[in-house]
């Protein structure tokens, strides 16, 4: 076994995890390797220095103010959701009643009416296109569960 390997059985050693012939063959391997035998002695602080370490569980204000917090996040941000979905539903739907307006009436003219309903088509065109790619790297980002 290379010292990586027995740098793998570092932490165990120090739980009393190991077996004894992995016990034994580790105790071996420490007599003879004076870099493994440091990083053992390390460590031995490192663990007395975290077992000392005691949770002190905050004041109940504070957990008032934690949860507050977030209920006050969770309220914006459906909020602001509600209030955008209503402002694009008005939007479209006022569009769409304004478009029909111009459309029916007979003092605007033809080629102004032909002109909107192009650029109603490409609009709708773009729209799919972009929703269609998003959907289609939505699928395959190798990076989407990553968090920032």
């Amino acid at each position: 076994m290379t010292c990586h390997d027995y740098k793998d059985l570092l932490m165990g050693y120090l739980d009393n995890e190991l077996n004894d012939e992995q016990r034994r063959r580790f105790e071996e391997h420490l007599s003879g390797c004076p870099e493994c035998a440091g990083e053992l002695e390390e460590f031995k602080r490192l663990k007395a220095i975290t077992d000392e370490v005691t949770l002190v569980e905050p004041e109940e204000r504070i957990w008032q103010d934690y949860w507050g917090g977030i209920y006050n996040r969770i309220e914006r941000g459906l909020g602001w959701i509600v209030f955008s979905v209503a402002a694009i539903l008005l939007t479209i739907y006022g569009g769409f009643r304004a478009i029909e307006e111009i459309i029916r009436d007979p003092k605007v003219e033809l080629i102004f009416k032909a002109g909107l309903l192009v650029l109603l088509v490409g609009l709708a065109i773009l729209f799919v296109s972009v929703l269609r790619e998003r959907i289609y790297f939505w699928k395959r980002d190798r990076y989407k569960d990553v968090r920032r």
